[in-house]
């Protein structure tokens, strides 16, 4: 097995941790807090439409 030279695994951390750190990101921010009262409305609407 080939050895890597030092800098190609700080190259290889630096992606990772890059890639890591967008995707945590990514997914903090697509997350859409409803305020109390769009909550309100909303769980109003569901209950006042019933489907039999």
């Amino acid at each position: 097995m080939p050895q890597m030279a030092p800098m190609n695994w700080l190259v290889l951390y630096i992606l990772f941790s890059l890639i890591f750190l967008i995707f945590n990101f990514m997914n903090y921010y697509s997350f859409l807090i409803m305020s109390k009262y769009h909550k309100k409305n909303f769980y109003i609407k569901n209950i006042l439409n019933w489907k039999w």
